[in-house]
């Protein structure tokens, strides 16, 4: 592709993005902010039989996970653009209010609202459903999207909190249907960091004090290309623990391991629970979402290695 053709999809309004990333844009004026996806492919793999819990990660369709936790700054901007009124634990004891680190203190309720502002101020339907009180209720056969696999999820979402076998497909999965321990793409544990960007590290196994690196600072790739989903920050899953989403109040997953954690917290087979209302500077959060092109219009640069896609 050349560089004028380039130059003129960029004035209609496509975004560039790394070579397998995909870019997402929400609020606006001082409050836009971007939020970055990569694609998870080998849809219907076979599950992992050797985690926790056993079996996990095989998912029949191809989705997109985030990149990166969702930072501070994200929560900022969405509660001054849509009112949302989502508190954070300050970091100030663990290394800074620094807005590039992760959002932490966030219930999973909170999280599952604020995912629904990411559907909903972009035309979409909300993944999960608040009474009129907010508190949160399944979905039921009579509501639009329901799903009765999953009844916390409305299927016709376009971002939602990553399930257990999501999470744990993007973490520890590759391509080719096969698995690793940990979320570098092998069975051996990861170099702990407090933060950097190289391969085969991870921000585990820091003083509390410490605290957790900024997103796009947290440790090597996993095969998929996500960052942070070992160590830094704990992450809610959508999931409830004991792996069938059938009460509204029961505990969710929580996955990954944070900054001052073990090696041992970063593997396949280690998983814990909070019930949804806690609040914990421990752990955070990232998004899922359905794949492009059926969401918008991606258009392969071959010659560039670029990928774009319309904004919305």
């Amino acid at each position: 592709m050349n560089r004028i053709l380039l130059l003129s999809l960029l004035a209609l309004g496509y975004q560039t993005a790394s070579a397998a990333s995909l870019l997402e844009t929400f609020g606006s004026g001082a409050n836009e902010f971007t939020m970055e996806f990569v694609t998870i492919g080998n849809p219907g793999n076979a599950a992992d039989t050797t985690g926790s819990p056993n079996p996990a990660g095989s998912v029949a369709y191809t989705y997109n996970l985030g990149k990166y936790e969702v930072s501070r700054n994200m929560i900022i901007k969405a509660n001054a653009a849509g009112s949302l009124g989502i508190t954070m634990n300050s970091m100030n004891s663990f290394g800074g209010n620094r807005l590039l680190t992760p959002a932490t203190g966030i219930t999973w309720y909170e999280a599952a609202s604020y995912v629904n502002w990411l559907n909903t101020s972009t035309g979409g339907t909300a993944a999960y459903k608040f009474d009129g009180s907010g508190t949160f209720q399944l979905w039921s056969s009579t509501d639009a999207g329901y799903n009765a696999n999953n009844p916390f999820r409305n299927s016709s979402a376009k971002f939602w909190l990553p399930s257990t076998d999501e999470w744990y497909k993007g973490a520890y999965g590759k391509a080719d249907g096969s698995w690793s321990n940990f979320p570098n793409g092998t069975d051996s544990a990861p170099t702990a960091v407090a933060g950097g960007t190289d391969a085969n590290t991870a921000v585990y196994g820091q003083s509390v004090l410490t605290g957790p690196a900024d997103i796009t600072n947290a440790g090597g790739l996993s095969v998929y290309g996500t960052m942070g989903q070992g160590g830094n920050v704990l992450e809610w899953n959508e999931t409830a623990y004991d792996g069938i989403n059938s009460g509204a109040g029961e505990n969710r997953n929580l996955r990954g391991g944070q900054w001052e954690s073990a090696s041992s917290a970063l593997g396949a087979s280690s998983r814990t629970s909070y019930n949804p209302s806690i609040e914990d500077v421990l752990v955070g959060f990232r998004v899922a979402s359905v794949p492009e092109p059926s969401t918008g219009l991606l258009v392969a640069l071959g010659l560039s290695g670029l990928l774009l896609r319309r904004r919305k």
